[in-house]
């Protein structure tokens, strides 16, 4: 059964044998008074955690703009269908303004994050000091250091708040330099109270290993000095907790996946009760339906580049088990016909164009083709929402992130070891003397759609590259470097006009 997470209101059960006439009755838990018990200090913290469950889909838009703005993610417009003002060839093409619906969306859901975590410090830090409760607090600033890497990571200067209570009405930038700073700070510090235990819900001790190897892993980009050296170390910190690779390249995204032996810290999604995770929905045919027995019909849209694609071997477990294509069939094992075209429903893995209208491309090209998402299981009966978890962490991405320590530390071959433990898991040939060029390959096969492809391609210098449908000639900014953070959003800064000055 799901471990799901609920926030508790708490009350006073008055019981019927109360005899003392002069007995202070109180209809609620005073604050000096509260919390009384383990269960409630431990549900002290939930409500920081809540603002992760918009950034899957379009409520946040974080997942949908770290792989839509790569090279192995698009939205493409279907002929009439999937324009919807241009947002998607935006995100791909990197022609995203600061009034695009991703760029506003991803603000407004992760400086929420950041707001219900200090509005549960403010309220944490009036209870009457505890062990307890500073391990709680610890633990909460350890949430909101994860929305902040998030905000860092996707805009770069942002305004730095630690409390609600005290925020500035219009608060100014803080350099990324120096929230980087603050942040490994605040995690360096907080780490001997966090919990030593593979929670995949909580904010563990692992899962503030894992995020310092996150910030040091990608340093040079945040500050402009690399630090290779305490990403290694932070790797090996993750890499010791208890975690181990699954068997099978499948296993850390089925339906019941909260007991993954790969995954550190995750969103634990339900798809009636903690709702948000819809991937399914946006990438399968319109007749999928069929195949899934699915309750609602999906929208026939997000697909991988051709590119992309073509990078797995015939062979890798990961191709079919990530991908759909091919002819498709019905529950019982019955061709699909497609409702248009009236002939075998086969989808073409090569999507032929980003911009497709029934005018240049026939029914067939823009309804059927491109491989869709198969990576997380997509149960008989599947509903509008999924209820597999989202992995955040993962230790695959930590053994591919050893091998590019090692690298960068030594030399190509370093970490063939790492990323050879993932290879023969996948059924190819292993590596010998792997470049980084190699290796970001090899990220992107394993961990194609899970947020991580644009912050790899900024590491490894390859985000203002042209590739398949992005590109000068498609009216791109390729050259333009500003493009690896996205802008402040106008109704923010019309908001705030301090947003628009340069951190001093």
């Amino acid at each position: 059964m799901k471990k799901l997470i609920y926030i508790f209101s708490i009350f006073v059960i008055i019981g019927s044998a109360c005899t003392d006439l002069d007995e202070t009755i109180y209809e609620f838990i005073p604050d000096d008074k509260y919390p009384e018990t383990d269960l409630q200090v431990a549900g002290l913290s939930v409500n920081a955690y809540s603002g992760l469950k918009p950034l899957i889909d379009d409520e946040g838009w974080w997942f949908l703009a770290q792989e839509l703005s790569s090279d192995e993610f698009c939205g493409p417009t279907r002929d009439a269908d999937w324009f919807d003002g241009g947002k998607w060839m935006n995100m791909h093409q990197h022609n995203w303004t600061n009034d695009d619906e991703g760029v506003n969306r991803m603000w407004d859901k992760l400086f929420s994050g950041v707001t219900i975590s200090n509005i549960t410090l403010d309220q944490m830090n009036l209870l009457p000091p505890s062990d307890e409760i500073d391990a709680k607090i610890d633990e909460v600033e350890v949430v909101r250091s994860f929305y902040y890497y998030l905000l860092i990571d996707n805009y770069g200067d942002v305004p730095y708040l630690t409390s609600a209570a005290d925020a500035p009405e219009q608060p100014f930038k803080t350099a990324r330099e120096a929230i980087f700073d603050s942040l490994v700070t605040t995690l360096e510090g907080n780490l001997q109270s966090l919990k030593l235990v593979d929670k995949k819900y909580l904010a563990t001790r692992y899962m503030g290993y894992a995020l310092l190897a996150k910030l040091y892993l990608n340093a040079e980009v945040y500050t402009g000095t690399p630090q290779w050296e305490k990403a290694d170390a932070y790797i090996d910190s993750v890499l010791d907790g208890p975690y181990s690779l699954a068997t099978n390249v499948t296993d850390p995204f089925v339906t019941n996946n909260e007991n993954s032996s790969e995954i550190i810290f995750s969103i634990p999604f339900d798809e009636n009760t903690y709702q948000g995770f819809r991937l399914h929905m946006r990438t399968l045919h319109y007749h999928h339906n069929l195949t899934f027995d699915m309750t609602v019909g999906p929208w026939n849209g997000l697909a991988v580049t051709p590119n992309h694609f073509d990078i797995y071997e015939n062979g890798d477990k990961r191709k079919d088990a990530y991908f759909i294509y091919g002819p498709q069939y019905d529950i019982g094992g019955k061709e699909i016909i497609d409702g248009v075209t009236n002939n075998p429903l086969v989808i073409d893995p090569h999507l032929p164009a980003l911009y497709m209208t029934s005018g240049s491309y026939t029914p067939d090209q823009y309804r059927n083709t491109g491989a869709r998402v198969g990576k997380y299981e997509i149960k008989i009966g599947a509903k509008e929402n999924l209820s597999n978890d989202f992995p955040l962490f993962r230790l695959t991405d930590f053994y591919l992130m050893k091998a590019e320590t090692q690298i960068r530390l030594g030399g190509p071959g370093d970490g063939d070891f790492w990323i050879n433990e993932i290879r023969d898991r996948a059924g190819v040939e292993l590596w010998s003397g792997a470049t980084l060029d190699q290796l970001l390959a090899e990220r992107g096969r394993e961990l194609w759609v899970e947020g991580h492809r644009r912050q790899d391609l900024i590491r490894f210098g390859k985000f203002t590259n042209t590739w398949w449908a992005k590109g000068d000639d498609q009216g791109g900014v390729s050259g333009d470097p500003s493009v690896k953070i996205f802008p402040i959003p106008k109704y923010a800064s019309d908001a705030n006009p301090n947003l628009l000055t340069d951190p001093k």
